[in-house]
């Protein structure tokens, strides 16, 4: 449990810089130049990336039940994760999808973390998509006060909704039915 404890907080963390401290990471960038902030960056959330990973996984050996949720909420989770990977590919993917809901990727991992907190009740389980659930709406709730960068991603296209919603379903279907299972060890159907 502490190498998912340490992972989350190292990769949640260098993710709140911009929600606890954006004028200490704007001095930063200033400082360092934006490749090097990004390169340290993304070094530092491979790193929790990677741990949370593992001790999720060692965690998962020696499970401790918090709750049991009821079998027909893994439904209404696979129903919640319907739109996930169609607002992942939004993210970067502008139109009229990535307009309307403002924040894609935060929505995204909202709806991923309830999902997997409602049909999942093990306290692993509730670190991890408790903290990430926790984590986007701090992040949302601090994007009404501060700068939004904007995303690095396609150049906008009329065609951009349709390739988010038709990669991510597709994305949806092979994890339902193949990747859940392959990268998670656990079978969704």
């Amino acid at each position: 449990m502490t190498l998912l404890i340490l992972g989350l907080a190292i990769f949640l963390g260098i993710h709140s810089i911009s929600i606890v401290a954006p004028a200490a990471r704007d001095r930063c960038v200033a400082a360092l130049g934006a490749n090097a902030w990004r390169g340290i960056y993304s070094v530092i959330s491979l790193a929790g990336f990677v741990l949370l990973i593992h001790g999720y996984g060692l965690a998962r050996q020696a499970p401790v039940l918090l709750y049991a949720p009821p079998l027909w909420l893994r439904h209404v989770a696979l129903l919640l994760m319907l739109p996930v990977f169609p607002l992942l590919f939004a993210t970067y993917l502008p139109g009229r999808i990535r307009t309307a809901v403002k924040h894609p990727m935060l929505v995204a991992t909202k709806t991923w973390a309830l999902a997997h907190l409602l049909a999942n009740g093990m306290l692993a389980d509730v670190l991890l998509f408790g903290g990430f659930l926790a984590w986007a709406v701090a992040d949302r709730i601090s994007l009404k006060r501060r700068v939004v960068r904007p995303v690095a991603g396609a150049p906008p296209s009329p065609w951009n909704d349709a390739i988010a919603i038709v990669g991510g379903l597709a994305l949806y279907g092979i994890t339902l039915f193949w990747l859940h299972r392959v990268l998670i060890g656990v079978p969704l159907l």
